[in-house]
């Protein structure tokens, strides 16, 4: 709509054309929806197909002169804009055709960040842990890892844990004006500003709108403060950082020494290569086989955190010392769980489920069982797809059931989609013995109030964008805002430390609890939230804590202190200004948060009435 009248097609049919692409059929029943309603449904031509499926000569008539596109993520190249800009250039577009955007620069730094590393690094960070379990054994350091790609992430969130080690570089630049290269590479020699250990090459990239070069958007982390670079100062969940882990332990740098970056990028992605006169880092992705697992950062720094690892040796020690020879069933991807129990009980045997990993977690345990000290044969991987019975087991029921609760794939869900466990737990009912032990035996759903200014602005209802309505779109997208009755708020999965601005205005309360021990059913639970912080409240952050033992005594929280879970985020409507009791300003004090559990959708609906 911006394209048609700037060529003025608003005002003369006959000045210009615009046709859009869009592969994704929905959107396009928006999109006519939004130029209807904008009186523009015969300004723009829409085509319900990619850019590279468009014909000249079948869908436009000739060449086009412009090229208006925003086909960008986190690391610039992921959705596909080199092989897109070519096409266009090759098939669509006139020779030196005007171009939005007119450039994009990518640029990184080098950092060192104690968190980051432990993001990746889980064969130096399990050697202090106290189970005697090598997920990543001498000698196969990358056997377990996370993938060779660039993690888009909100670095400012982790600003005051980085040590800055060299200034911004400029990595690569490409111009949409012209058909750019699938493959390119930049050999770059980057001065140390400081002292320290690189760990990761954080970078992002600047737009330049105009061919004149004085329209610029940045994703520079807010401590970058060159004039075109400078932070927007807007939160946005859409674009963020990227970070590129180095290998191991990082490389150890001195100040003034020099760093040789060798930087490649693809169609989609780029990646990178280190090394000092003194350290030569070996390519990550270099591993032979077929052996090794490739899970999330959050997954790797969780496998590596010795608390987490001491709760969970604990929790299992109580569950073994009733059962002599034990037959246990891993419900979940466990890959851990499943080494400790065989470690830990010589008489056990152990079937891993691995409803994610399948044929991948049988190779890696394979190629790390012995070094663990376990014979192949303790640990069965169950590969069919139906459900274990008792011809599976030689008709020798379970006695202990057991999850983290992880499920490989799963990374990106809402906290409760892990409930899975409690499903599986019902399914195996009849292979189950009288007296099983469940792990985790029981899960509490926890919420807390909060205000959370920068994540309810990126999801408010649309209205005008320059000068243009979009508020018919709203219904469908889900945002919050102005949603007429009964349609509330959205209810999103977030890492709540990476989002923005935010501030807790009430204490952690329990919603309800759920017994894994029995099988699953429908729950409804309510709490009465009593406002301790003065300020606007956005939504109600909520998580699971998992109840490991029944006697309580391990309970693994997943709250927003904790960074390497995601929670789910229930955002208001409006947001309402709140204070503590007592308060004289006449905001509201409390509400009640109502939820209701579906055990066949798998859903939690969350609801609230203000007091």
């Amino acid at each position: 709509m911006m394209a048609a009248r700037a060529m003025g097609t608003c005002d003369d049919s006959k000045k210009g054309m615009v046709t859009a692409c869009e592969s994704y059929l929905p959107m396009v029943k928006l999109m006519r929806k939004v130029l209807n309603l904008n009186g523009m449904g015969k300004n723009v031509k829409i085509f319900n197909k990619r850019s590279d499926e468009l014909q000249v000569g079948v869908d436009i008539p000739s060449r086009a002169d412009v090229l208006v596109s925003e086909i960008l993520d986190s690391e610039l190249l992921g959705e596909g804009l080199i092989p897109t800009l070519q096409h266009a250039h090759d098939m669509l577009l006139v020779d030196n055709p005007l171009t939005v955007p007119y450039r994009a620069t990518t640029y990184g730094q080098l950092v060192e960040s104690t968190f980051l590393w432990k993001l990746h690094d889980l064969s130096n960070n399990e050697e202090e842990a106290s189970d005697g379990i090598h997920l990543v054994p001498a000698g196969l350091d990358t056997i377990l890892r996370v993938q060779a790609k660039q993690h888009p992430m909100h670095c400012d969130a982790i600003s005051k844990e980085i040590n800055l080690l060299s200034e911004p570089f400029k990595i690569f630049e490409f111009d949409f004006w012209k058909r750019p290269d699938s493959q390119g590479d930049s050999k770059l020699l980057i001065k140390a500003t400081n002292d320290g250990r690189i760990h990761a090459v954080v970078s992002w990239w600047i737009l330049q709108l105009d061919s004149e070069g004085t329209i610029f958007y940045s994703t520079a982390p807010r401590w970058i403060t060159s004039p075109i670079a400078t932070y927007t100062g807007n939160w946005c969940d859409h674009w963020k950082q990227c970070v590129w882990f180095i290998p191991g332990e990082g490389i150890p740098i001195s100040k003034g020494e020099e760093v040789h970056l060798h930087a490649v990028h693809s169609d989609t992605s780029v990646s990178y290569n280190l090394a000092t006169q003194a350290t030569e880092i070996r390519e990550c992705d270099s591993i032979a086989g077929d052996s090794h697992l490739t899970l999330c950062p959050e997954r790797i720094a969780i496998y590596g955190d010795r608390k987490w690892r001491s709760c969970m040796l604990t929790a299992l020690k109580n569950l073994l010392q009733a059962r002599v020879h034990p037959l246990c069933v891993v419900a979940d991807d466990s890959v851990f769980l499943s080494l400790l129990v065989a470690h830990l009980s010589k008489t056990s045997n152990v079937i891993a489920l691995f409803p994610g990993l399948r044929e991948r977690g049988v190779q890696y345990l394979k190629a790390v069982a012995d070094a663990n000290g376990i014979t192949a044969d303790r640990i069965e991987v169950f590969q069919k797809k139906k459900y274990l019975t008792l011809n599976d087991t030689k008709q020798k029921k379970v006695d202990l059931l057991i999850g983290e609760p992880y499920y490989y794939g799963n990374d990106g869900m809402l906290p409760w989609q892990n409930f899975r466990f409690w499903k599986e737990r019902t399914m195996l009912d009849s292979v189950l013995a009288e007296d099983v032990l469940v792990m985790p035996c029981k899960a509490t759903l926890k919420a807390c109030a909060m205000s959370l200014p920068d994540l309810w602005k990126s999801h408010r209802c649309l209205s005008k964008i320059e000068d243009f309505d979009h508020s018919i779109v709203n219904n469908t997208l889900g945002a919050c805002g102005d949603l007429p009755a009964p349609l509330e708020g959205p209810l999103l999965p977030f890492f709540i430390w990476q989002c923005g601005e935010t501030k807790e205005l009430s204490e952690t309360f329990t919603i309800m609890e759920f017994d894994l021990s029995k099988s699953i059913g429908p729950c409804y639970g309510k709490a009465q939230v009593e406002f301790t912080e003065q300020g606007m409240c956005h939504g109600f952050v909520l998580w699971i804590d998992w109840v490991m033992d029944a006697k309580n005594s391990v309970v693994l929280t997943t709250g927003p202190d904790e960074r390497y879970w995601k929670q789910g985020v229930k955002l208001l409507s409006q947001p309402v200004e709140v204070g503590g009791r007592g308060s004289s300003t006449g905001n509201c004090c409390s509400t009640l948060l109502e939820a209701s559990f579906d055990p066949s959708s798998g859903e939690l609906a969350v609801k609230h009435v203000w007091s």
